[in-house]
């Protein structure tokens, strides 16, 4: 990975020089502003103690109440990693890394423990405990990726792996009320195929000041607009209309969610009621 100075950083991330002076800047934030989505991997194995570093570090990440409703499963076996990656939309940098992560919101953990000691669970039953599932792995997932890249690897999350949870949940043998939030692929990224930094709405689209604006954004978002053109021009993609357009037609009908219109129903089938 290019290290670029912080203005450069910047001016990538954003498509412009985003702030009036010099950012702040140290090794972290170097990281994180660096960070792209990586799609063609080498095919190097990972060095020794890199998955269990990398578990660690997941492991630092806040989580509710310390209930740590989160796990992961680490796919290395070439068969699985296939059939996870026809899962998932047929994405061939699934197949090609050499580690995939799959990141799951657990609540078999707690449900496990409580039959045990004979102990109720009714609360694990409500909506509330499985979003705090989801952001407990989501947390814990982010961590491991700033690890990841801080140590030379790529990444990509891979949301398509909610496109059919319970054929997921059977090639991980995953027991009721366990669900496969997003997978994660990780290696060293392909020289030969370098993957750029995504420039990302301005600030005035996002940063709100002591109240919501939903009016601010209108001018930050036309000049977004542009920017990825600019940016879809710069790597010789083919997107139809600006990023709008091609935002709304990935919120405009339930088929435009690949299969993921179901979930509800799915979750349901994983022993999550959703009360």
């Amino acid at each position: 990975m290019n290290l670029l100075s912080p203005t450069a950083l910047i001016r990538e991330r954003y498509g412009s020089s985003a702030f009036d002076s010099e950012p702040l800047f140290n090794e972290t934030l170097t990281t994180l502003l660096s960070h792209r989505s990586v799609r063609a991997y080498r095919p190097d194995s990972l060095p020794s103690q890199t998955l269990e570093t990398l578990v660690a570090a997941a492991q630092s990440a806040a989580t509710s109440s310390n209930l740590q409703t989160w796990s992961v499963v680490a796919v290395e076996d070439l068969a699985r990693k296939a059939t996870l990656a026809q899962l998932a939309g047929n994405q061939a940098h699934i197949r090609q890394c050499p580690l995939f992560l799959v990141w799951l919101a657990d609540l078999a953990r707690l449900h496990h423990l409580a039959s045990q000691r004979r102990l109720p669970t009714d609360g694990l039953d409500y909506l509330e405990m499985f979003v705090t599932a989801t952001i407990d792995a989501t947390l814990a997932a982010q961590n491991a990726t700033i690890a990841a890249e801080s140590l030379g690897l790529g990444t990509v999350y891979i949301g398509g792996i909610r496109n059919q949870p319970e054929r997921v949940a059977e090639t991980l043998q995953l027991p009721p009320h366990l669900f496969a939030v997003f997978g994660l692929c990780v290696g060293y990224p392909d020289e030969a195929k370098p993957a750029a930094i995504k420039p990302r709405l301005p600030q005035a689209a996002v940063l709100h000041r002591e109240t919501y604006d939903l009016a601010q954004q209108e001018a930050a978002i036309d000049q977004y607009n542009e920017v990825m053109q600019q940016f879809y021009d710069a790597q010789n993609m083919s997107v139809a209309g600006d990023w709008v357009e091609h935002s709304l037609k990935r919120v405009a009908t339930a088929e435009a969610l690949s299969g993921r219109d179901r979930l509800k129903e799915s979750l349901q089938k994983l022993g999550f009621p959703l009360r």
